[in-house]
């Protein structure tokens, strides 16, 4: 229940800010264009009869104002954006608007709040993130450098790409195959575009294996390791991701990151559709890769007993039973004769309940 007497909201950009306030006694609302100086907002709001309560949405600009109006002791609210009411007739958008539809919202208590991740883990997500626009970076740059060969009729056919077999064929057969200057310009560019772009992925790597294995968040990967294809990587990833994992149950997980089917009912009418895509694209992501790896017959092998080895026996055990009943799902859906790529999305749902079961899992 809003017990604070102010209501303050603030369409926050990068160079202004638009704020208004709703003072709950006399009703008086008042507006005013801001700098995005943490101490200019600060000194607005002091001003302000007190005590205040501030919201604004989740954006670019982090959350460095709100960890600066906490320490001031002013309650504030960072709200989702995809779950702000908006009128369907409102076709009028400005700052000062905004900012007002925001503090009505706030007055009422209709918003809802993201969590605030520490200031630890959203470095440890910078990094994550980092190491995912990096490995998108890489994929197009495979993916052009393999295009150029292909439009000259250049085609690998000894295996597997992206192999060290293949980073000898293409610099010893498929490069002295490009006569044309400018056209061994281009592959030589986008050769070494390649090569910058594995090291860089290599060196991420690397310092995420040494943050998820002495951080806060060790003990989480070394739980989520126990399931099949959630390796290191993956775990220290939906660690830092979801970061609270305490706001969901086993059923609610899947919707937060947009593995649900949507849905159009009215009446006596249901409609289903594809998934809503909604929420954390990168774990959602992560999810679905992973659930292609219980396909397979489950069988403990070394590297999945090895995760073992460091996670807690209750952990374990947890994840044994979540791999055979995964793979249990996967042969009832082939059995079926359901398409693979809609019967790996349901695995995928059913594996954030697996890993939400062992990120809170007490030990």
């Amino acid at each position: 229940m809003f017990t604070e007497r102010t209501s303050v909201g603030l369409d926050v950009h990068a160079r202004s800010v638009a704020a208004a306030a709703i003072d709950g006694v006399t009703g008086e609302v008042m507006q005013a264009n801001l700098t995005p100086d943490y101490e200019h907002i600060r000194s607005w709001i002091a001003d302000l009869p007190g005590p205040a309560a501030v919201a604004y949405e989740a954006g670019p600009t982090g959350f460095g104002l709100y960890r600066a109006l906490d320490a001031a002791g002013v309650r504030c609210e960072v709200v989702a954006p995809s779950k702000l009411q908006r009128p369907s007739g409102d076709r009028v958008k400005t700052d000062a608007r905004d900012a007002v539809h925001l503090v009505r919202l706030l007055r009422l208590d209709e918003i809802v709040s993201e969590s605030i991740p520490s200031v630890d883990q959203e470095a440890a997500r910078d990094l994550v993130r980092a190491r995912e626009d990096c490995r998108g970076d890489l994929m197009r740059a495979r993916h052009r450098l393999s295009k150029l060969l292909l439009r000259h009729g250049i085609v690998y056919y000894g295996g597997a790409a992206w192999t060290g077999a293949h980073d000898r064929w293409l610099r010893s057969d498929a490069a002295p195959q490009l006569t044309a200057t400018a056209t061994r310009l281009a592959f030589d560019a986008d050769y070494d575009h390649v090569l910058t772009m594995t090291s860089r992925r290599s060196r991420l790597d690397g310092a995420i294996a040494g943050m998820a294995a002495n951080s806060e968040f060790t003990p989480m990967v070394r739980r989520l390791g126990c399931l099949r294809g959630v390796s290191t990587l993956t775990g220290f990833a939906l660690a830092v991701e979801i970061g609270d994992w305490t706001r969901f149950t086993g059923n609610t997980i899947g919707s937060f990151v947009g593995l649900i089917p949507s849905e159009y009912s009215s009446g006596a009418s249901r409609a289903q559709g594809a998934i809503t895509k909604t929420g954390n694209t990168h774990v959602r992501r992560l999810l679905v890769e992973s659930a292609w790896h219980h396909r397979a017959r489950y069988q403990v092998g070394a590297v999945i007993r090895g995760r073992w080895d460091l996670a807690p026996a209750a952990a374990r055990a947890r994840g044994d039973e979540g791999n055979r009943r995964l793979h249990q799902r996967w042969v009832g859906f082939l059995e079926r004769r359901k398409r693979p790529v809609v019967a790996n999305v349901a695995i995928a749902r059913e594996l954030a309940g697996w890993c939400w079961s062992l990120a809170v899992l007490e030990t």
